[in-house]
């Protein structure tokens, strides 16, 4: 089983703010397949840096408006709760 990436992002967000932009159509202009995309989206892959570039390139936004990493302190409240 694969495990999930604790980095999140906007993609879906963004690409609804962009005239309603298909996974297909992002994946075209980033140089992906859409099942990348997909699994961006999903939590289930995290990009490369060079790609993660590519994606905010696309929405004219900075890294972090596309993809958050939980600081340390959201993180220990997070395994805190699983226990």
């Amino acid at each position: 089983m694969v495990k999930p990436t604790r980095v999140f992002n906007t993609i879906r967000s963004l690409r609804f703010a962009h005239d309603r932009m298909t996974q297909a159509e992002l994946a075209d202009r980033v140089g992906v397949t859409r099942q990348t995309i997909i699994a961006i989206e999903q939590g289930r892959y995290s990009p490369s840096l060079e790609m993660a570039f590519r994606i905010a390139r696309v929405f004219r936004v900075g890294l972090d408006d596309v993809f958050q990493y939980p600081d340390a302190e959201a993180e220990a409240e997070t395994e805190g709760d699983s226990s």
